[in-house]
């Protein structure tokens, strides 16, 4: 019997490519010329919101996707550097959230970088993204001195998170740190409390008034405790869960121990509260906790931390309509400062006798 079987060759029968979408085709679609559809693509003013829901109709069923190299020589990529300096702190990744959230509105996409600790680090991820031609950067908590962020300000659109004292050649946004760190000393005050202890952060050496977050926090406890006529406590162990604990734990060892323990980030403030399980303390009963940043664990029903909100999502989507605004054009420098609120909930309460 005659074997039936056929042989196809690989090149014979292959699929023929998939043709991608082009700028033409989508004008086609739309019935509009190729230049309202660059128009609304580059998210250009003039365009009435029936062209721009018209055009994106037509994008997103035909599955157009801008080249990006195309975009490059044209001079716009489409694309925002958002720098982050640790992917494991949650506050940081809440930020860059809120930016991509802002994003997807419109044309640009975000490149998420976790940068490191290191300024060597955060300046070769920098380059990375320029030489890559970027559109604008978003800068979380860099570690780079002030000069050296005025330098690629200059070059290239860029808004910096986190760091306090303004800029010529970009935009800032952030918390004001002092005032939250006041509420905190003022709440744990008021609840009878006078062995504060604070966690803060290394500041690098950054040097006043271009300081990080964690600095003018760290300036605005210490100018509350003042104000009360109580001697400030500092340790410096870094936000981390671990060295929030590592923190805590000498704290609690000391012959005079804090009654409320303040940390500047709410991770750290996790390490404590395991801390306190640690040495037997009852939370709020023999310790008072508070952090800052009130990220998703704080509202946990379980952690409930007293915190200072500074919405993260919200910070991160500002920071991303300052970013497009200079890249279309803007170059008065904008510093923005969101206002901060005390959340009080389960880990302070009232202090009871003082513990020795």
């Amino acid at each position: 019997m005659t074997d039936m079987t056929e042989v196809h060759s690989g090149t014979e029968h292959s699929a023929p490519p998939i043709r991608r979408v082009t700028i033409e085709d989508v004008a086609r679609d739309a019935n509009v010329s190729v230049s309202a559809v660059s128009k609304v693509i580059r998210d250009a003013s003039g365009v009435s919101p029936q062209m721009k829901r018209k055009v994106s109709t037509s994008i997103d069923r035909l599955g157009y996707r801008p080249h990006a190299g195309a975009r490059g020589m044209r001079g716009r990529s489409f694309t925002i550097g958002v720098v982050l300096v640790q992917m494991s702190a949650p506050f940081q990744v809440e930020l860059a959230t809120g930016i991509g959230t802002e994003l997807e509105q419109g044309p640009y996409q975000d490149v998420i970088v976790a940068a490191g600790l290191s300024r060597e680090r955060q300046r070769r991820s920098i380059e990375a993204l320029v030489d890559r031609q970027v559109d604008g950067l978003i800068l979380i908590g860099p570690a780079l001195d002030h000069a050296e962020l005025e330098s690629i300000g200059a070059r290239t659109p860029m808004v910096v998170i986190a760091r306090h004292g303004g800029a010529d050649h970009f935009d800032t946004v952030v918390d004001d740190d002092h005032q939250g760190a006041g509420l905190v000393v003022d709440h744990l005050v008021n609840l009878g409390h006078e062995r504060i202890m604070h966690i803060s952060h290394s500041s690098g050496g950054l040097q006043r008034p271009h300081v990080p977050s964690h600095i003018a926090r760290r300036d605005g406890y210490e100018a509350a405790m003042k104000r009360y006529g109580l001697t400030p406590d500092v340790l410096v162990p870094g936000f981390t869960e671990e060295g929030g604990h590592q923190a805590a734990l000498e704290a609690l060892d000391r012959r005079y121990a804090p009654t409320a323990i303040f940390a500047g980030a709410d991770i750290a403030a996790l390490g404590v509260l395991r801390a306190a399980e640690d040495r037997g303390l009852r939370i709020p009963d023999d310790l008072s906790v508070a952090g800052y940043d009130n990220i998703f664990t704080s509202r946990l029903q379980r952690v409930s931390l007293t915190t200072v909100d500074q919405s993260g999502a919200d910070t991160g989507a500002i920071a991303a309509r300052l970013l497009l605004d200079r890249i279309n054009g803007r170059t008065e420098a904008v510093h923005h400062v969101i206002v901060p609120r005390l959340i009080e909930r389960g880990t302070t309460a009232q202090a009871t006798a003082v513990r020795t």
